[in-house]
This record gives C-alpha cells, structure tokens and sequence, in this order.
C-alpha cells in the first residue's frame, strides 16, 4: 500500500514539474484574469461556443474514438509516401509594395499587404507538440525555420493549441515581433515567455483595432475549444477580419462549421481572400473541425471571391490520408465554381492578381 502511495506521489510531482515547463505557457491570472471574468463569452469558468458544441460528435463515444486514434489500424497514406514538394521563398527579400500569402505548411503562413507584414499561427519547429518525437512533421514540410521570419508588424495567433501556438518559433522571433494580436487569455503565454504586456494587442469577438497603414483587426467568432493543460477554455479562440485600402481578408483560425461564418459574410463580405482551416478533420469531432464540405459552405457564406485552404500536409493529426483534405476541398469547390487557391509551401500567392493557378501537387 505504501508504494501505491509513493507512486501516486511520484506521478504527481511528475505532471506538475512537466506542467511548468515553458512551452505549456502560463494560465491567466491577475488583471487579465479579472478582465476575462467581465467577458460576456465567459460563463462557469470557461469561454463558450455561440452554439452548444461537444467535443464528439452524437453517435459516437469517446473511447471508440481514442481507440481508433491510438491503437486503430491506420491508412496507408496517413502520412506522405515522398517528400512534399516546398519552394524555399527568402521571405526577408519580399518588397515592401509586394501583398503576398505564402504559406509555410499546416495553419502558418506569412502574409503581407498594403505594407505591412504578419505572420500567422507560427509552427515553425519540427514537432507540432511540447515534446520532441511526438507529432513529427513529414518530411519536405518543415523548409521554413524561425530564422527565416523577416522582422515582423505583427505576429497573429488564433488560439493556444500547440500545432498553432508554437513555443520555440514564437520565442526566437520575439525581438523581431512589434507587435502580438491574440484573443483574450493567451496573451499570458506570451508575456511568460518574455512578450511585453505593452506589445499585446488582446482583444475577445467584437473588438476592433486599427494597425499600421490604416488597416483594422476585427476578432470575429470561430467554433472551436482552447487550451495547453488539462484544464481547458480558459483562453478564447477566434477568427479574424482584416481589412485594408485595398482588400478584405478573412483570417479563419481553427473552427467547426456554424453560422458566424454566415453573419462574418453579411457584416463584413465579401471577402477578396478567405484563409480556411481544412484538415485534421473526422465526422467524430465535426462540430471542432470543418470537414471538406462545411469549409466550401464557409466559403460561400462569407462570399469569399478566393480561397486558400490550411491546416494539412504537415502533421497528421487524424486519421484521413494526408492528401484528402486538398482532393476534396478542390474537387468541391470545382462543383461550385469557386476559386480555390493551393499554393505548395513556401509558393508565393501574388494578392494583386485576379486570376490565380497552381498544380495538383498533391498527386505527384
């Protein structure tokens, strides 16, 4: 009984010693504790969907789902049998008059318009996780290292889950950031790791910031969950609408379908690029993650004239083959005659252009 006793002991210190570790951030406390209690979003001590939204989808159960997960067989392309095809992009080349989109591989992409430079949802190490040799990114998809990132206006994060808030990328290129846009909550990761309170832009759905150049920031709802520990929601996800003198953007974050996509298109539509989360998805955890069809849906409803599909080809976060995402995003959105724009990483989408066209290079 006494070993049972010290090993409980022993487990316990073991999780809160690995729970301080840096890259698990910091929980919000304080003044930014006190200002999320304030938060309308905020009810029985987390953060809240507009819709109820569970994290299994009705007719499935958890533990049939973690199971599959874990011990299930797994399909032959879950992972890339090759390399993926990159293009090694000097982004600190990239002129200032340039509007660029280049994505980097998963939901990171460096995005710069009217001027004025950001870099979003940065994963830039070779793990999508705290630990190393866990959740490895497939080879040919980490081209892009945090010493590439130019100096930056503006490091963007949509909420605190590691495959989209990245402890060592956003730690190296903290002298090179001026400024941070995060939802509320999470900015106590970044001051943790040495982010100044003052170079915080923290803000929930409905606020709205102007920048650099003119431009405005509005946080805008997603339908999605947070959190680096066991104890989840106490930081807000978001989506974000960027406008510009010469274009609207919509920043799309990690979400499951749901009418804000609807009611972002009617107040702020339409949109010259849309950037949707479109991968690591599973009919289990719908509500979470937009499967194919509900990101075509959020095209439509945020009247989105292009759009760039994210969150694949790095990691292999579900059980889908690794290329699905991109197979049934294009051949859906040719169905409806959208214009969806696949860029392979590190390939330079040029904003000013009307017309845009890229290769199938998942089929290589």
């Amino acid at each position: 009984m006494l070993y049972l006793i010290l090993i409980a002991v022993l487990l316990v210190i073991i999780y809160f010693l690995v729970m301080n570790l840096p890259a698990f951030g910091a929980a919000p406390k304080g003044k930014r504790l006190e200002r999320i209690k304030q938060s309308k979003l905020y009810k029985n001590k987390q953060f809240r969907n507009i819709s109820h939204t569970p994290s299994i989808t009705e007719g499935y159960s958890t533990m049939k789902v973690t199971y599959d997960f874990v011990l299930g067989k797994k399909h032959p392309l879950l992972k890339p049998l090759k390399n993926i095809p990159a293009i090694h992009t000097d982004l600190k080349s990239i002129g200032k008059d340039q509007d660029v989109f280049i994505w980097l591989g998963h939901s990171s992409y460096y995005l710069q318009t009217d001027g004025v430079s950001f870099l979003v949802d940065p994963v830039l190490s070779l793990y999508g996780s705290p630990f190393k040799y866990f959740n490895k990114a497939f080879k040919g998809s980490d081209l892009f290292k945090p010493e590439d990132i130019p100096d930056l206006d503006y490091l963007v994060i949509t909420h605190d889950h590691f495959d989209h808030l990245d402890y060592p990328t956003v730690k190296s290129i903290k002298n090179r950031t001026s400024k941070a846009i995060v939802p509320l909550g999470a900015g106590a990761h970044l001051e943790r790791w040495g982010y100044a309170e003052e170079n915080l832009i923290e803000e929930e759905w409905g606020a709205q910031v102007l920048l650099k150049n003119n431009l405005k920031i509005t946080f805008t709802p997603a339908r999605h969950f947070s959190g680096r520990k066991i104890k989840q929601n106490n930081t807000l996800w978001t989506s974000y609408v960027l406008e510009t003198p010469t274009k609207k953007i919509f920043l799309g974050g990690d979400s499951g379908y749901d009418s804000h996509f609807k009611t972002i298109g009617e107040q702020f539509g339409p949109f010259d690029y849309a950037i949707l989360e479109n991968g690591q998805y599973d009919e289990a955890w719908r509500y979470i993650h937009a499967l194919p069809e509900d990101v075509i849906q959020a095209a439509v409803d945020l009247k989105a004239q292009h759009s760039i599909p994210v969150h694949s080809s790095k990691f292999a976060l579900a059980l889908h083959p690794w290329n699905e995402p991109l197979q049934k995003v294009t051949g859906l959105g040719t169905e409806k005659g959208l214009s969806i724009l696949t860029p392979m990483i590190g390939e330079v989408v040029d904003m000013k252009r009307t017309h845009h066209q890229f290769s199938n290079w998942w089929e290589d």
